[in-house]
């Protein structure tokens, strides 16, 4: 089955994905990014600014960002690295993956350039595999050294989830855990609460967090549940009002329907050997979430109890 590529107005060469249910997930070949996703209902899951620039060489907010080979501002590069705003091309190679042949999935790759050897001199390739089931987005990212030298890099995917009120949503699975807290010079900090919730700026990286964490939004009776492999961190993200104001790709009042939950290897960085690999995995799914005496369980959600 042939690829359903189009061309969007902004010349963004974009690939639909559709499974038999009825969802549909669009992804650039600029960045490697998923900028829809739908359910059956063909409601969209993914939020997007709506200010953000579809030009290059700007990085799109929104979607799923591959930020690669660095985080945030943790390094001599730009801003969460330069694969967001490269263009990635088919890989019709991903092996030891296997090949797949139909609608539903996509597998790209970004090869290191020669404008990117000058400011971060290593050879690599970028991989990722987009593949989408029926309440399903799985994305897996691999990194392969083709230097003659090891190095190391952090990365991140950054899921922008559209949630009707930010207000009423809270983030379930990383009570407990050590966080550094961006908003106070890096420090480190013990999660006290039993869930996130949100009323004001957060921006935490997470440590050694769980490999499934719940995003349960109370007024569209949906939970987000991220399952992740290889990617030890998570980054909790929403700007609120003030922040908001100094972005300028994000609309005055999108804070309100959007968060941040990444999937992310950032405070002990990736190292490969020449020739080495190095393979994470994300699966964003949704379930419907059911009030139990005006609160969720999140163990239901959590551990899988139906």
């Amino acid at each position: 089955m042939p690829l359903n590529i189009v061309h969007d107005g902004n010349g963004l060469p974009r690939i639909i994905l559709t499974e038999p249910t009825g969802s549909s997930a669009e992804v650039l070949l600029y960045g490697g990014q998923v900028v829809s996703w739908k359910n059956e209902r063909r409601e969209e899951l993914l939020f997007m600014s709506s200010k953000a620039i579809w030009k290059p060489p700007k990085a799109i907010r929104g979607g799923i960002p591959v930020c690669f080979p660095q985080f945030g501002n943790l390094g001599s590069l730009e801003q969460h690295g330069f694969a967001r705003n490269r263009l990635w091309s088919l890989d019709n190679e991903p092996s030891p993956l296997p090949p797949t042949n139909n609608q539903s999935s996509v597998d790209l790759i970004l090869k290191s350039a020669e404008e990117d050897l000058k400011t971060w001199p290593r050879s690599f390739e970028l991989r990722l595999r987009i593949s989408l089931s029926a309440g399903k987005l799985t994305l897996i990212p691999r990194v392969r050294n083709t230097d003659s030298k090891a190095f190391s890099f952090t990365f991140a995917l950054s899921n922008y989830l559209s949630v009707s009120d930010i207000s009423e949503v809270r983030v379930e699975g990383l009570e407990t855990l050590d966080y550094f807290d961006n908003l106070a010079r890096k420090e480190r900090f013990t999660e006290q609460a039993d869930a996130i919730t949100f009323d004001g700026e957060v921006n935490r990286v997470y440590l050694d967090t769980p490999t499934k964490i719940a995003m349960i939004d109370h007024e569209k009776k949906r939970t987000f549940v991220l399952r992740k492999d290889g990617m030890p961190d998570a980054v909790v993200w929403n700007p609120w009002d003030k922040k908001t104001k100094t972005v300028p790709d994000l609309g005055v009042e999108d804070y309100k329907t959007m968060l941040c939950v990444d999937s992310a290897a950032i405070e002990t960085p990736i190292v490969l050997k020449p020739f080495e690999e190095w393979k994470g995995r994300q699966e964003l799914s949704t379930v419907s979430s059911s009030y139990c005496s005006g609160q969720l369980d999140p163990r239901k959600v959590l551990h899988g109890l139906h």
